[in-house]
């Protein structure tokens, strides 16, 4: 039995209609039973911390709903109940700070059952907060589980899949089980491996479909926090983000329909944080994209389903820096659940497809993205446009590019092929003493926006004492001090660089087909 389609299967229990919050909540499972807890507990604290500040400080739905913490020492403890992210701040801190003060190493038993202890009661609480708020109006139906151990991850899989089979796991999403380890531990072959549960049996009908995700992981700061900030992205499987239109290949193009479309899905994913989502960015003017606008893309939340027509094929070295802007985004192949596996992979074979010809022919797409709203308001359609730029992934990255109405005129004037060396001297001195790097590492740098996030985070709600009308300040003179304070806080990062991202499996609709190379390579001449 094919376990892709039984995953399938299990996944189409959840009702198909439209939720308010799509997000899973997050149970997160610390083994202290480690050897090397001493170290592993401050990078672990500090990783956790900033991630967690960054998701209650980012503006729109919270993208973390629900959070859960168990503690597993001799046995497994619940350090913080099912609780809102948002506004728990102050409470998710205290259990931070927890964490820090529990006993050095060796001072717990390993190889008790307290981890699957712990998934069971997790799940179990789940269940009945679930229960409990589904009268108010509560949405959120799914869970994953975030087990972190320095255990052999081959062994707790092995007790979990044992401990799990009379366990109701529907609202289960995915259970991860990441072992940390020590840099000297570490063997090349250490990677991300995907371990799925065995082929069901008739034994098997109560862990049917499940996935655990099985990673190791180096156990320093950044590794950590990168991990946790994947509960960041958008888990939404409902529908697709993006359509990808395309001129119908195989078909002669001075006798083609202009109606005649091919159409990938495609699901957005950020690449970065969008700095407007913090507080104090800039002066406190700037908001998160407006989805009705007709010149922005937002991919959180996704409640829009863009298309962008492919209009024109661009030489990669034609395109200029400068007439770029907006935050980037990944494009990849869509992973909505209430398709079939044979479509998702046909779906994700042509987008391939898409990416490998693009890679070849150095090319990148010039694509119009299609009115959104069809409303009387809307007479006079406002396009913009979009550069679709080829990687060595299987994904693709989209940015707005600049289109005649917002250009505007510059002179470049031409470059002096020679200097004085009174001045050329200088100049070549100051770059020789310069630390040259072969790419750019964003890791490398940071702007302190998780200290003042947590500052912010950790202020009271300010109230201002009423004053004397003759001592108030000039309502124009308040605004602009408030504009200069609030400009000099949250740096923002600016960098888009085109990098993989693994894809996820793809949909395709009724009335789409698949396209193939050789179709790609004669839509492309």
């Amino acid at each position: 039995m094919n376990s892709r389609k039984l995953l399938s299967e299990t996944r189409r229990t959840f009702p198909a209609t439209k939720v308010h919050c799509q997000q899973p909540s997050r149970i997160l499972i610390v083994d202290v039973t480690s050897p090397s807890w001493t170290n592993t507990c401050s990078v672990l604290s500090e990783a956790l911390e900033n991630t967690l500040c960054l998701a209650c400080s980012l503006a729109g739905p919270c993208r973390v709903p629900l959070l859960s913490l168990y503690m597993v020492q001799n046995q497994q403890e619940c350090v913080l109940p099912f609780t809102q992210v948002k506004e728990s701040f102050a409470q998710i801190q205290a259990c931070i700070s927890e964490l820090r003060s529990l006993p050095r190493e060796g001072s717990f038993p390993q190889w008790g059952n307290g981890v699957v202890q712990a998934v069971q009661d997790g799940l179990q609480q789940f269940k009945q907060y679930s229960r409990h708020t589904a009268a108010g109006g509560s949405t959120n139906s799914s869970v994953e589980i975030t087990i972190l151990t320095s255990q052999s991850s081959k062994e707790m899989v092995k007790q979990l899949e044992k401990k799990l089979k009379d366990v109701d796991l529907v609202s289960l999403r995915r259970i991860q089980v990441i072992e940390v380890l020590k840099r000297d531990f570490l063997e090349p072959e250490d990677v991300e491996q995907r371990v799925a549960a065995e082929e069901p049996s008739s034994n098997d009908i109560a862990i049917l479909g499940m996935d655990i995700d099985v990673q190791t992981i180096e156990d320093n700061v950044i590794g950590l926090e990168m991990l946790f900030k994947t509960w960041l992205h958008d888990y939404g499987t409902e529908r697709e983000h993006l359509h990808l239109l395309l001129p119908s290949g195989g078909i002669s193009r001075a006798t083609a329909p202009k109606t005649t479309l091919m159409c990938l899905k495609c699901d957005l994913q950020e690449r970065l944080l969008d700095p407007a989502l913090l507080p104090g960015s800039v002066d406190g003017t700037v908001r998160a994209a407006d989805l009705n606008s007709p010149c922005q893309m937002a991919a959180w939340p996704a409640t829009v389903l863009y298309k962008l027509r492919v209009v024109k094929a661009l030489k990669c070295e034609g395109v200029c820096e400068s007439v770029l802007y907006g935050l980037p985004f990944i494009i990849k192949p869509t992973s909505c659940w209430q398709l079939d596996w044979d479509e998702l992979e046909l779906n994700q074979h042509s987008f391939h497809a898409l990416c490998h010809s693009l890679l070849k022919r150095k090319w990148m797409l010039l694509a119009k993205r299609e009115p959104q709203n069809t409303s009387p308001s809307w007479d006079i359609a406002v396009h913009s446009y979009y550069v679709i730029v080829p990687s060595d992934s299987a994904t693709l990255l989209v940015k707005a590019v600049a289109i005649r109405e917002l250009l505007l005129p510059s002179a470049f004037p031409a470059l002096i092929a020679e200097h004085p060396e009174r001045v050329q001297g200088p100049i070549e001195s100051a770059l020789n003493s310069l630390e040259v790097e072969v790419a750019y590492n964003p890791l490398h740098l940071k702007s302190n926006i998780y200290e003042y996030l947590r500052s912010v985070l950790s202020k009271p709600l300010h109230r201002q004492q009423p004053q004397p009308r003759d001592q108030r300040p000039e309502r124009h003179q308040a605004k602009q001090h408030q504009s200069r304070s609030k400009a000099t806080v949250a740096p923002l990062l600016m960098a888009s660089p085109v990098q993989a991202f693994r894809p996820a499996a793809v949909r395709r609709g009724s009335c789409e087909r698949s396209l193939l190379p050789k179709e790609y390579d004669e839509f492309l001449q």
